[in-house]
């Protein structure tokens, strides 16, 4: 065996056995606490909510184990069990141009893989959503919904496909710098262009019309020196019952978006203290620096492939008997998690910062008690749980849990409740 196969494998099976860890301490940790609504929270959250938070919470991770199981078995077929060489050799019988020969085994293991991953979106939706109350989507959306992306992914995916392994194949030893910008170009345009032409195909986007609402939240704009392109209300409620908001798009194509469920369950003043938090990423350049982090990263995976591919090696390891750019690229995006997963704390602890960072902005520029009492209020409405695990956090949680994030707003605002 290679000895490449060897630390492919030694890793997978440390990647899967510590989540595996970290999902039981979840779990556990949940349970024993699933009984006492936390203490700062007890005239806030009534039981019977916690404890749906709690069921949710472990439901969800139920249903991830098993989705582990699934995708890592699946990863052995498409590598050391030869599922990607046998679509490569069925696809060679039919002599096509080299070009047209690598997006069409890409596409295949696209469109595999995401009919293997429809069982469990089914299941997500329809019994586990459905179960907890949350889920409105019907299955006419659901499949168009399925539709819609699989049209998108063809009409956008293809052209961006074709051009990264015509410059794999063509433009020489600096191709994966080609291939870079030629990414960080398509990612730019979609930023730019999901707010106007993409999210409008799945979701309805209105103005905003309460003249109330509308009034207090010019008025923080203002203040805080920040322009959109609108404030809009969207139907999340088709979908489901979950609430949220966020900035998309960017120059003149930004725009602040509320979910219309959260609309219904927030006042005004927590309406303008969430919104207050998310100009929050803005005003400290999150989101850029987040991109830029991204896009660095991409650099670095990029000139990583141009190394691999280059070595025979690389391919024998993984179950691939014939060697091609599109092989490497797949072989790539398919092994790169298994060898990343160890640092994604890092990840969640700078997204963690921000959500500090955030909440910070909007103490100075709204009522912290009314961000408290909005976080409380979606913490309860998304049964999120109160009771994570410190270490399952550590890896998993882009913000920061629920008794940490509130007890640092009421003590950096100098106040205890």
């Amino acid at each position: 065996m290679h000895s490449f196969t060897l630390i492919f494998l030694f890793f997978l099976v440390a990647s899967v056995t510590v989540r595996l860890w970290l999902c039981q301490r979840q779990l556990n940790h949940i349970q024993r606490h699933k009984n006492q609504v936390p203490e700062e929270f007890t005239d806030k959250i009534k039981l019977v909510d916690h404890q749906k938070a709690a069921e949710y919470s472990c439901t969800g991770l139920r249903v991830g184990r098993v989705s582990l199981a699934w995708e890592t078995a699946w990863l052995l077929v498409w590598t050391l069990g030869g599922g990607l060489s046998a679509i490569d050799h069925w696809w060679a019988n039919y002599q096509l141009l080299p070009l047209l020969n690598g997006i069409a085994v890409v596409i295949s293991l696209v469109v595999l893989t995401s009919i293997l991953d429809l069982p469990s979106s089914l299941y997500s939706t329809f019994v586990v959503e459905q179960r907890f109350g949350f889920n409105q989507t019907t299955w006419r959306t659901w499949i168009l919904d399925l539709v819609k992306t699989a049209t998108l992914m063809l009409v956008l995916g293809i052209p961006l496909i074709a051009t990264i392994l015509w410059l794999m194949n063509q433009a020489g030893e600096y191709w994966w710098l080609y291939a870079w910008l030629v990414w960080t170009a398509f990612s730019l345009l979609m930023i730019w262009a999901w707010p106007t032409f993409i999210a409008p195909l799945f979701n309805r986007f209105s103005a905003l019309e309460d003249a109330s609402l509308k009034s207090r939240i010019d008025s923080l704009l203002q203040r805080c020196g920040f322009q959109s392109e609108g404030v809009y209300v969207v139907d999340g409620s088709r979908r489901s019952a979950h609430g949220n908001a966020y900035f998309t798009g960017f120059g003149k194509n930004k725009r602040i978006v509320f979910y219309d469920t959260l609309l219904e369950s927030l006042s005004e003043d927590e309406i303008e203290a969430v919104l207050a938090h998310e100009l929050g990423h803005f005003k400290r350049h999150h989101i850029k620096k987040s991109l830029i982090l991204s896009l660095f990263i991409t650099l670095i995976g990029f000139a990583l492939l141009a190394w691999l591919m280059q070595s025979d090696w690389f391919y024998a390891a993984l179950g691939v008997e014939v060697a091609s750019t599109h092989a490497a690229l797949l072989l790539f995006i398919l092994i790169m998690p298994v060898f990343t997963y160890f640092i994604s704390p890092l990840f969640s602890a700078l997204s963690r910062r921000h959500e500090f960072e955030a909440d910070e902005f909007a103490k100075s520029n709204s009522d912290y008690r009314a961000l408290i009492s909005a976080l409380v209020n979606m913490y309860r409405d998304n049964a999120s749980t109160l009771t994570p695990d410190p270490v399952h956090s550590l890896f998993y949680d882009s913000h920061p849990p629920a008794s940490i994030r509130i007890n640092h707003l009421k003590s950096s605002a100098g106040g205890t409740g």
